[in-house]
C-alpha cells in the first residue's frame, strides 16, 4: 500500500492536477510573485550575464520562466521526477524554452556542472531528513565556488502548539485566496500528515552542514520560509 507521502507526491503525475498547478503557488505562498523577484535579484547579484543555472524542483516551469525573462544570457538545467510537471514547464516557458535543458528525477540526474547559481523553491519540504541533506549535498558539488543557493519551504517552529498555530494561519492564508473552507482544511491536514516540516534553525543547520555558508533569511511569508547561501 502506497504511503501518505506517496499518495500526494502521486498528485503531480495527474493531469489535471498538474493543469491547475500554475496557480496553486499564488493562492497558498504570501507574496509568491515578489518572491520570485526577490530571488532573481539575489541570483543577479552573483551570476554573470552568461551565467548557467541549476533548478532543482523545476516542475511547472514557473521561476524558470521569471529567470529567464530577467537574464535573456542565462542558460537553465531544471530538474524534476514528474514529466507531467515537465511538460507543463515547456509549455510555461514558451520561447524561452531552447535555453533549458530538462530532466527527468531528482537531483542526482543534473549534469555535475559546475554552475553559477541553483535554487530549490518548494520542494525541500517533500523530502524527508536524510534525503534533503543528500539533495543539499548534491547541489553545492554541483557548485562553483561562492555559487548562490536559494532555497524556500514550509518551515516553522515544530513545538505542538507552534505546529498546529501555523498550520491554522496556512489554512487562513488560502481561505483568505479564495479556496473554500473544505479544500483549505484538506490541504492543511495533507500538509501536516505527508510533508516533512523542520523549525528555522533546523532548515539552516542542514544548508552549514551541506556545505554552505553566509545562510540570510532572505524571505518570510507566515508558513514559509526562504533563504539565501553561498557553496563553501
Amino acid at each position: 500500500m502506497a504511503s501518505n507521502k506517496e499518495l500526494q507526491q502521486a498528485a503531480f503525475h495527474d493531469p489535471k492536477a498538474v493543469a491547475q498547478y500554475a496557480d496553486s503557488p499564488r493562492r497558498a505562498v504570501p507574496g509568491f510573485e515578489e518572491m520570485q523577484r526577490m530571488a532573481t535579484l539575489l541570483l543577479i547579484e552573483r551570476v554573470g550575464s552568461d551565467g548557467r543555472i541549476l533548478v532543482v524542483g523545476a516542475g511547472g516551469g514557473l521561476e524558470l520562466k521569471v529567470f529567464a525573462e530577467a537574464e535573456p544570457g542565462w542558460t537553465f538545467d531544471g530538474v524534476d521526477p514528474s514529466p507531467a510537471m515537465l511538460d507543463l514547464a515547456r509549455q510555461t516557458l514558451g520561447p524561452h524554452v531552447s535555453r533549458v535543458a530538462l530532466h527527468e528525477g531528482k537531483i542526482d540526474v543534473a549534469p555535475e556542472g559546475p554552475f553559477d547559481a541553483a535554487t530549490c523553491l518548494l520542494t525541500l519540504h517533500f523530502a524527508e531528513l536524510e534525503e534533503r541533506h543528500h539533495m543539499l549535498t548534491a547541489i553545492r558539488r554541483r557548485l562553483k565556488p561562492n555559487a548562490p543557493l536559494i532555497t524556500l519551504q514550509l518551515s516553522f517552529p515544530q513545538t505542538e502548539g507552534g505546529r498546529k498555530l501555523w498550520l491554522s494561519r496556512y489554512k487562513a492564508y488560502v481561505m483568505s485566496s479564495g479556496v473554500d473552507l473544505q479544500k483549505a482544511s484538506r490541504a492543511s491536514e495533507a500538509i501536516d500528515s505527508n510533508l516533512t516540516i523542520l523549525d528555522p534553525q533546523q532548515d539552516e543547520s542542514l544548508l552549514h552542514e551541506a556545505g554552505f555558508t553566509d545562510v540570510s533569511l532572505f524571505y518570510a511569508g507566515l508558513a514559509f520560509r526562504g533563504w539565501v547561501s553561498y557553496a563553501r
